[in-house]
């Protein structure tokens, strides 16, 4: 048998290089690359995507996931190899795959049909595997490893079957030009053939916050016969939308969850306000407006500022921001064939910057505004506020729109007896207030790099500018603003923040568009969306002007709902839901919508009030409120899927009315915060430390604990830290002027400084017990924390004997 074989083994390497260029069976039929056009980004026959313009950089092999194969399982009677030569000795065929996985020139091989040595070794496991599970192996194979075994054959024969089975497993290798070709994104202008076929006029206004530099652009937006403004916010999106309507010119408003006609028979405006991702880059228009084009370099949303900029099909395109970016908007425009035009304003009031910090709540005016980057702090100020007889107004970033504006309302209005305001950075843009003097609780956020990564450092130069300019606004009751700092030891690094000029914006940011990514699911079929977005990152070129923007989000969505059963569109679409990854409820939700419609099952509006409890009953503690705001998310993610997929979230009218609902119980809770948080506080199970737990920069107690410890460590670090902190706050409680609150304020700081903590919420019993039972262990085995008896008296005898 085997010397009958033998006229067919010198036949072999030609039919396993035949068998290796179809992939081991008939051709299977490809489509040719996609031509040029506006859906096709990384068209083969641009030159940035041409096989010889530049060098490509290798990929991330340790992305490329091997699709498993099955070993073949045929009976003896399909055994064909056996039949013409004999059956196999596993045992000598493992020895000889050993041998051929150790050959120097095997492993070159490899390298150069694209195997690097995490490929290779990956490929030979499974190669091995598959041989040595298999009852029965293609007949060629087994007449190759048959002489190996015999003596008659090289181990290095089996090249030809090892790549074919790499190839199989790693379906990319065989492709890797066309997916370098699909994810080529060095010439973004080319996308928009609309937009290249005009030339536009494009004018920068450049100035700080409340230079009027936005407010000039509008004024082109209204004159003109039809526009189209672009905000990073549905609040400004949504004043725009009321500015046109109320000034006769018609306009509709258009954001992830809504869509309002200013006419009633529903024929769309010739003016349109916009989230900036929802603006239409196919519609002409004679006037647009891009607005805060700064957040082009933002790591998550970049990627809508430079689609807008580069698409608009309009005649003028008005853009609004810092003058940080105008030399990165200009390079932009140079690529395009279009010159800028820049306009600079000044600001229209001044702002000073104080030399003295608050350092008490004591010291507040009417129209102050403090703005905190943790929602725990704004609770604590906020319940600090009131329990010295003021009211205070509340803003931060997961309220509803609505709950914000309520807000803004109450502080604006003279006649409230709201004179204070406690935000986040929320109010950095979006929110018309009169504020008189910014009072920065903090200077550290929380930021995420370009690589994804958390990252807790000083605010920049941008967002303190941004935050400050806030006081003082132009037309408001105060002509002038002033900023300042909470604590004494922060003001001198707010002024250096403050005085530093802002970095030019370097690049614009992209993000992968559905036709990428299906045309990477052709190539690579039985790879997750998950993975395929990482391969594209992983293999995309982008020039010096450009950079791919953060995909965390988007893969942890796609993580989330792999299991489900949902074609790749539909999937997409899935994943670029904006929702808060933080909020577990949210997420559950997104996960329960799209198994339902994986299931082709309408989620209407029982099915809805059913997974949320609907009705709602106002909150009774901050659990409870936070819990309420999640479930406005909710809401706000049917209304935006509802606008993608109608037939499968058909109730969104009814969802509208019940979220405006909600948002009027949302409003009865931020009114009653402090309320909420004495709920909160009183009701806390043992070991509870904080109100909420979240992703935020630790508070000043936590950073001067962190601070302490690092120097002394233990029990005695934290205790020292504690004290420190409540001699603070006592200090923040001496001398009320309240009038008739004044003896709540006495009574609220008298005591023992831990029941003075106990209240304010900086330590529970539990720790309280912790602390106790330490420092009795301590005492026992005679360690003594800093300021101890025993330390004193040990140093006053030590001082005697000196004296001595």
């Amino acid at each position: 048998m085997s010397r009958c074989a033998w006229p067919l083994l010198r036949r072999l390497p030609a039919r396993a290089g035949l068998a290796l260029r179809h992939g081991g069976g008939a051709p299977r039929a490809r489509p040719a690359a996609p031509a040029a056009s506006s859906s096709s980004p990384s068209s083969p026959s641009s030159p940035a995507s041409s096989g010889d313009g530049g060098a490509s950089r290798a990929p991330d092999t340790s992305l490329f996931v091997p699709v498993p194969l099955k070993p073949g399982l045929g009976g003896a009677a399909e055994d064909v190899g056996a039949e013409l030569t004999r059956p196999l000795d596993k045992g000598e065929v493992l020895k000889n795959l050993n041998k051929f996985y150790k050959r120097k020139e095997i492993q070159r091989l490899g390298a150069e049909n694209g195997l690097d040595a995490r490929l290779f070794h990956q490929a030979f496991i499974s190669f091995r595997k598959y041989i040595m599970e298999s009852s029965s192996v293609s007949a060629d194979l087994h007449i190759i490893l048959n002489d190996i075994c015999c003596g008659a054959g090289h181990v290095d024969d089996l090249f030809p079957f090892f790549l074919r089975h790499a190839k199989q497993i790693f379906p990319m290798l065989d492709c890797m030009d066309d997916l370098r070709k699909i994810s080529d994104l060095r010439l973004p202008p080319n996308w928009y053939p609309d937009a290249r076929a005009i030339q536009r006029k494009i004018i920068f206004h450049a100035g700080p916050t409340n230079s009027g530099k936005t407010y000039h652009a509008i004024q082109r937006f209204l004159s003109a016969k039809s526009g189209i403004y672009c905000g990073p916010l549905k609040l400004l999106a949504h004043e725009i939308f009321q500015k046109s309507n109320d000034a006769n010119v018609p306009c509709d408003l258009v954001t992830g969850e809504e869509r309002v006609f200013a006419n009633e028979d529903s024929r769309q405006a010739p003016h349109v306000a916009c989230t900036i991702e929802m603006c239409s880059t196919n519609t002409p228009y004679e006037v647009a407006v891009i607005d805060e084009i700064q957040m082009i370099r933002d790591p998550a949303r970049g990627w809508a500022w430079t689609r807008a900029l580069l698409g608009l099909c309009a005649e003028e395109i008005h853009v609004c921001g810092e003058p940080a970016a105008i030399d990165l908007v200009t390079e932009l425009m140079y690529t395009t064939g279009e010159e800028v035009e820049v306009r600079n304003y000044e600001r229209l009031t001044p702002l000073t910057v104080l030399d003295y910090a608050l350092e008490s709540l004591d010291n507040l005016r009417p129209g102050d505004c403090i703005v905190c980057f943790s929602k725990n702090d704004i609770y604590s100020i906020s319940r600090q506020i009131e329990a010295r007889g003021l009211e205070c107004a509340v803003i931060y970033g997961s309220l509803p729109p609505g709950t914000k504006l309520e807000q803004a309302k109450k502080f604006n209005d003279p006649d409230d007896p709201c004179k204070i305001l406690v935000a986040t950075d929320a109010i950095g843009m979006g929110l018309n207030l009169c504020i008189r003097r910014i009072i920065f609780n903090s200077i550290v956020k929380p930021t995420v790099n370009e690589k994804g990564e958390k990252e807790i450092d000083s605010i920049t130069t941008s967002q303190a500018l941004q935050i400050a300019g806030r006081a003082g606004r132009f037309g408001s009751s105060f002509k002038q603003g002033e900023v300042t700092a909470m604590h004494r030891d922060d003001l001198a690094r707010l002024k250096e923040i403050l005085s530093e000029p802002v970095p030019p914006v370097q690049a614009a940011g992209l993000h992968p568009t559905p036709e990428q990514i299906e045309m990477f699911a052709y190539h690579l079929p039985d790879a997750t969306l998950s993975n395929l977005i990482d391969i594209f990152v992983s293999l995309s070129q982008v020039d010096g002007m450009y950079f791919v923007c953060n995909i965390d989000d988007f893969k942890f969505l796609a993580d989330m709902i792999q299991h489900i059963p949902l074609n790749l569109r539909s999937r997409y679409v899935f994943c670029t839901a904006p929702l808060n990854r933080k909020e577990p409820f949210v997420c559950t939700t997104l996960l329960k919508f799209a198994r339902q419609f994986s299931r082709n099952e309408p989620l209407t509006f029982d099915w809805l009030c059913r997974h949320t409890k609907w009705p709602l009953a106002a909150p009774k503690n901050i659990k409870e409120l936070v819990h309420l705001e999640a479930v406005h998310d909710v809401f706000d993610l049917y209304l935006w899927l509802s606008y993608r997929f109608m037939d499968m979230f058909p109730d969104a009218v009814l969802v509208r009315d019940i979220q405006k609902k909600l948002d009027d119980i949302i409003q009865i809770g931020v009114c009653n915060i402090t309320k909420l948080i004495r709920a909160s506080q009183s009701a806390a199970a043992p070991g509870t430390a904080e109100v909420v737990s979240e992703d935020f920069p630790l508070s000043r107690t936590q950073r001067d604990a962190r601070v302490v410890s690092d120097r002394h460590g233990g029990t005695e670090a934290l205790s020292i830290a504690v004290e420190a902190a409540g001699l603070r706050r006592a200090k923040n409680l001496r001398s009320p002027r309240l009038g008739g609150r004044q003896e709540d304020v006495k009574s609220y700081g008298r005591g023992s400084l831990a029941n003075r903590l106990l209240r304010e919420g900086l330590l529970t019993q539990e720790m309280l017990r912790q602390l106790e039972s330490e420092w009795q262990d301590q005492h026992r085995n005679g360690r003594y924390g800093f300021g101890s008896k025993r330390d004193d008296q040990h140093s006053s005898k030590a001082t005697g004997k000196k004296r001595k």
